[in-house]
């Protein structure tokens, strides 16, 4: 039996993925992002597992560079995983979750041992301190049991105002396990660490001493793990973010931005040309501005929304179709600048970013979540912004306009066709009240029409936003007499 050999292997193509389907060898996917916290821990764990069932094959795909396979398999969001067994998805698990990785997986790829209950070495010792850490972190914050996965309730406005007092408390504010002189979890040490090493000032809060301050901060900044690290109420990332941004300097250039002063330093003025918030041109920053406000719903995505380059992209492009609202987009792929000032400037480091009346809203994952929610329509409601208007939606609504309405040529006291003429004049024999369309003024109307009720001609006669007929039959129930009685029913 073939497999991966004990190591995970970066998947480059589909081509490459439906080959190794055609394998007898269990296969498991993992779709990750390399921005995603959550996805470098579960890496960690998926890694492990690969040792353990060396005779499956172990996959990983970068969702954004993989927009073909993402899609296929509906990913959007991260971490996402696939399981295939005789070519067949037989499983799938979104989120971070390792336990139940683990269990996945050894009911797809078998016990490690014959006759063994599966019990993976990547959850026990042998995967070493820091993996065990990580899964035992991952495994509390997310909850392994059916009621810890639970979809919970919203929060409540008093526990927002709540997170968000305790979030502005200080300009550098850590929610961590512990305190800074005892951490609770090795994550929580090592940012302690780098902001000492930064020499700044910031405040802690120990989520261990507040379940519902623990579980709140989770949803309120759709973040799903401790630590977490804010700068002037805005979120920074949690450990791997704060370790990669120490090491390339960008964390002392973002609390220079924003003007958080070293200890033993007082504050950093901004150099001509560069504003203090941000360190960005101020050139680039009135474009970003002016292209952040030329829509009252703007999308910055890989592509166009016609040609997505990413599945992220396709996936909020989708919502905002589903939503019926008119956008515009830029195509972040096509300026190198305005790409990589973006993410400072709104203090988001990937995208797609959805921004409606000039207000970052967010990337996929949250905006899937509030279009489930409900709350993206009802933040489009009070910003203002209006469902587009299809020609269906007009079409629907001018049938229904009046009780009875007849689409003619021309209008009731100057007919342009004789078949009009002579609907118009048999109902008004019947002493029946009447609206009308004249469909030479719009070709819209006109041509839409024609789909809309499948009848090709005009006129055409309406009642109750049903479709009676044309010209024929109009006159032949007046000859019956049953004219007026269809029309009053």
């Amino acid at each position: 039996m073939g497999g991966g050999g004990g190591s995970v292997k970066d998947l480059k193509s589909k081509a490459e993925l439906d080959g190794l389907r055609q394998s007898d060898a269990p296969v498991i996917l993992h779709f990750w992002a390399s921005w995603c916290e959550a996805s470098k821990h579960m890496d960690q764990v998926f890694s492990r597992l690969a040792t353990d069932f060396p005779n499956s094959h172990f996959l990983r795909v970068e969702a954004e560079e993989q927009p073909e396979i993402s899609e296929e398999y509906s990913v959007s969001a991260v971490p996402y995983f696939v399981f295939f067994k005789d070519g067949k998805v037989v499983d799938k698990l979104e989120g971070a979750d390792p336990s139940s990785l683990a269990n996945k997986v050894a009911k797809v790829a078998g016990s490690i041992n014959p006759g063994e209950a599966a019990a993976p070495a990547s959850l026990g010792m042998a995967a070493g301190p820091t993996v065990l850490e990580t899964v035992q972190d991952m495994a509390k914050e997310n909850g392994s049991s059916q009621t810890e996965n639970q979809v919970q309730p919203g929060l409540s406005d008093a526990l927002k105002k709540r997170l968000q007092q305790l979030i502005d408390s200080h300009p550098v504010m850590l929610f961590m396990k512990g305190s800074p002189e005892e951490p609770k979890c090795g994550f929580s040490r090592k940012v302690v660490d780098i902001l000492k090493e930064e020499m700044v000032k910031f405040g802690t809060f120990d989520i261990l001493s507040d379940n519902e301050i623990r579980e709140g901060l989770k949803k309120f900044s759709n973040w799903p793990t401790f630590p977490q690290l804010y700068c002037k109420g805005e979120l920074l990332g949690g450990c791997d973010i704060a370790i990669a941004m120490h090491e390339s300097g960008e964390l002392k250039e973002v609390f220079r931005d924003h003007g958080i002063d070293n200890i033993d330093s007082g504050t950093e003025q901004g150099v001509g040309g560069i504003t203090e918030s941000t360190g960005l041109s101020t050139n680039l920053v009135s474009r970003l501005q002016s292209l952040i406000n030329s829509s009252p719903v703007m999308l910055f995505m890989k592509g166009k929304p016609e040609e997505p380059k990413c599945g992220f992209s396709h996936k909020v492009v989708e919502i905002l179709k589903q939503e019926k609202v008119d956008f515009q987009s830029f195509d972040i792929l096509s300026d190198e600048e305005v790409r990589q000032g973006l993410k400072v400037f709104s203090n988001w480091s990937s995208y797609p970013q959805l921004y409606i009346k000039g207000e970052l809203i967010g990337g996929s994952d949250i905006v899937l979540e509030m279009q489930k929610s409900g709350e993206l329509q009802k933040i489009l409601a009070e910003k203002g912004v209006t469902k587009k208007e299809t020609l269906e939606d007009r079409l629907r609504s001018l049938v229904s306009s009046s009780p009875v309405i007849v689409f003619m040529k021309g209008i009731p006291d100057a007919p342009r066709c004789g078949f009009s003429s002579k609907v118009v004049n048999a109902l008004r024999e019947e002493g029946v009240t009447f609206g009308s369309f004249d469909i030479l003024t719009d070709d819209e109307v006109r041509q839409g029409l024609k789909v809309f009720s499948n009848w090709p001609t005009f006129p055409q006669l309406y009642y109750k936003g049903e479709l009676i007929g044309g010209c024929d039959i109009v006159l032949e129930l007046r000859n019956n007499g049953e004219l007026k009685a269809t029309l009053s029913e």
